[in-house]
């Protein structure tokens, strides 16, 4: 499987050449603890303190995928070890070593870790939010087909609409969940699969129907048809994950027989994410009561990427977990050999950041400045009076 998804996206690609990463001024959170060890990430804390929102409800791909491909006929899943090595409840489904950058957001607003959507089937088990995320999905549905099943951010939405159902016949009716709804984080962060694992998959045939730009456009008009959907259903704190710089990713480095990252993926990413962030400008304009940032993770994982060091990494080339060149041919397969040393790798695997990187983007989303989250950041939405 994992073979055949890493051939199908080497032969999709040209030539590698080394890669620019923008002008950097930057302001991540580096409290104390940062770099911890298993699972604990760095919302102790902020648990403690109480929620500061009544719940969150998150829609994505693999970077945020908890579980919910587990039981499908998919070919993207991550519920076996060595995924979880550093999670306490082991193999769950997420594709990373221990916590995605959802799950520090969930617990740096006071959260449980959310559930799955099959894990929050009764109206108790999903009062603090719910998981949707989908490892391969898109903002289109026929994105990650290659990977057979999986969960389309349309699909996702119907799901969220389930929970609704669930939620008001909990909670004794709509009038009694709508004020808690309206005060919940709905974060979302699509797009990435949708150039993976179909703009630039051989199989399809969406390049030779839209050049880049078109492309683009055709993504961004339709992801703001669907947060409309979200809108209409009474969501009102929206955070609009960016895709991050993929560029440098082992899989891409993998390909170059001189270890260098592939531009031309992320030539076709920074148009997408600059025409998500006007969006989300526009949606704030036109979609009264409601307030939708944006999180620049390009901007984030450029820097770390550029600046290892300086937030204690010393491994940016190739995956802790893999088969092949930079441990990036072939992404983790089932009771393979992590690297020991978790803490120095930027990457876990072939395509996903370590828990590490998670951890550090997610504190960043919620505390960081307008440079990395716009217009403002999630501690701040959190507490954003209409």
């Amino acid at each position: 499987m994992a073979a055949a998804v890493a051939l199908l996206l080497l032969s999709a690609l040209g030539g590698a050449a080394a890669q620019v990463f923008p002008p950097w001024n930057g302001t991540f959170p580096m409290g104390p603890g940062f770099g911890g060890g298993s699972s604990g990430g760095g919302g102790a804390g902020a648990a403690a303190a109480g929620t500061l929102v009544p719940a969150m409800f998150v829609f994505g791909d693999s970077l945020t995928d908890n579980g919910n491909n587990n039981d499908l006929n998919s070919l993207a899943k991550a519920n076996y070890p060595p995924y979880g090595i550093d999670f306490a409840g082991g193999p769950t489904g997420r594709f990373s070593n221990g916590y995605t950058m959802v799950d520090e957001i969930a617990q740096l607003l006071g959260l449980p870790l959310l559930p799955s959507h099959p894990d929050a089937s009764s109206g108790d088990a999903a009062l603090h939010g719910v998981n949707y995320a989908s490892a391969a999905a898109g903002i289109l549905d026929n994105t990650g087909q290659n990977f057979v099943g999986r969960i389309p951010f349309n699909q996702q939405i119907k799901n969220f609409e389930q929970t609704l159902d669930t939620l008001s016949k909990h909670l004794g009716g709509a009038s009694k969940l709508a004020p808690s709804l309206a005060r919940s984080i709905f974060y979302v962060g699509m797009g990435s699969n949708d150039y993976l694992n179909n703009y630039l998959m051989p199989n399809y045939n969406t390049r030779n129907e839209y050049n880049g730009d078109q492309y683009s456009t055709l993504l961004v008009q339709q992801y703001a048809k669907q947060l409309g959907t979200l809108y209409n259903l009474g969501a009102r704190r929206f955070v609009i994950a960016g895709v991050g710089s993929m560029a440098c990713i082992p899989n891409m480095r993998a390909r170059s027989p001189v270890n260098m990252c592939s531009p031309d993926v992320d030539d076709l990413i920074i148009p997408f994410n600059s025409k998500v962030k006007a969006m989300v400008n526009t949606l704030n304009a036109n979609r009264p009561g409601a307030k939708f940032i944006y999180v620049d993770n390009y901007a984030m994982i450029s820097q770390v990427l550029r600046n290892p060091w300086s937030y204690g990494f010393s491994v940016t080339d190739r995956g802790c977990c893999g088969i092949g060149r930079n441990r990036g041919m072939i992404t983790c397969l089932p009771f393979l050999r992590p690297c020991l040393n978790r803490q120095a790798y930027i990457f876990w695997d072939a395509f996903h950041p370590t828990e590490r990187v998670n951890v550090l983007l997610g504190r960043a989303a919620f505390s960081g400045g307008n440079d990395v989250v716009y217009p403002m950041n999630i501690q701040q939405l959190a507490a954003w009076q209409p």
